[in-house]
């Protein structure tokens, strides 16, 4: 689950969407190789500050996300994570009524196709500009965020107004706070269409260690996969970088397909895994991006452990 930076104080003055566009020159022609990929346009928060937009690969398609801490907070410190936390943050707590209605102005904006005016999006290919989802994500993990539950009966709201199509609701989250009674409570009001995406990066505690630096143990991780899995199914999203030049080692591997291999013996439902490896800058220098042949031969360890639907990003 990669982190993303918040918006700067300049983009956060009160500029509306709608006026953005219309006072905006028209778009400089973009050139395709600047567009190599959809992929790789950067989070576009449209002067919001806490509402953002982008193209994801993993969910093949536009995004829209809610950055539930605006303030960085996070209980990892995964050297992959693109957020720098040395630099001040634009926002020390999440706004319910402003995000909310950020997320209407920004779904209509995505809904009645104006996005193409926006330079970023003028030239993405229409099936990306299909919106997948709305996330629950940010620059930390957003199941701490003070007024989670608050967040999630807001976004349920907006989507409840009918204004726009039905949106999947995505929790994206490292599992830590899967626990929390506030955090149990939010999640019954998703509904079946709606998922949770649960990092698991490591099949030990030594490597968990490195790839995530948590304050928290690899034991109570599994636990909240196991817990949150029995009752509903979720999303396993595996981020392995290159550290400081090294691939994981092989056993690492082998121990992390048996870590999911036990969730799913022991009754957690894993609808799918998806393995990838970090691709935005970061501030760490010793992270890198692990190839796509390491990225696949990892990927069949998983198949051929568990059986389970594995994807490569």
């Amino acid at each position: 689950m990669q982190k993303l930076l918040a918006p700067t104080p300049e983009e956060s003055k009160p500029v509306s969407m709608a006026e953005r566009i219309s006072s905006s020159p028209p778009p400089k022609p973009v050139q395709t190789s600047a567009f190599t990929t959809a992929f790789g346009c950067p989070r576009e928060f449209l002067n919001n500050r806490f509402v953002y937009l982008v193209i994801s690969p993993r969910a093949r398609g536009l995004s829209i996300g809610v950055n539930m801490n605006p303030d960085k907070h996070c209980n990892f410190d995964c050297p992959y994570c693109e957020v720098n936390r040395s630099l001040p943050a634009g926002e020390q707590a999440l706004d319910v009524d402003v995000m909310a209605a950020e997320l209407q102005a920004t779904l209509a904006l995505a809904s009645d196709g104006r996005l193409r005016e926006l330079p970023c999006y003028r030239n993405a290919p229409d099936e990306l500009l299909k919106l997948r989802h709305v996330t629950l994500s940010g620059d930390g993990e957003p199941t701490i965020c003070p007024n989670f539950v608050e967040a999630v009966h807001a976004v349920i709201h907006v989507r409840a107004l009918r204004k726009f199509p039905f949106f999947k609701i995505v929790l994206i989250t490292n599992a830590t706070g899967l626990d929390l009674p506030q955090v149990q409570q939010a999640l019954k009001f998703f509904t079946a269409q709606d998922e949770i995406c649960v990092k698991l990066d490591a099949g030990t505690q030594a490597y968990m260690n490195q790839v995530n630096r948590p304050d928290c143990s690899l034991e109570k991780v599994l636990a909240n996969i196991l817990l949150t899995a029995r009752r509903r199914p979720v999303v396993i999203q595996s981020l392995f970088p290159l550290l400081n030049g090294q691939e994981p080692r092989a056993q690492e591997v082998e121990q992390y397909a048996q870590r999911l291999k036990e969730l799913k013996e022991n009754g957690a439902q894993i609808s799918l895994v998806q393995i990838y490896s970090a691709t935005r800058p970061t501030p760490h220098s010793e992270c890198g991006h692990l190839p796509l042949k390491s990225l696949s031969r990892i990927a069949q360890a998983v198949r051929n452990a568990t059986g389970l639907k594995t994807e490569v990003f």
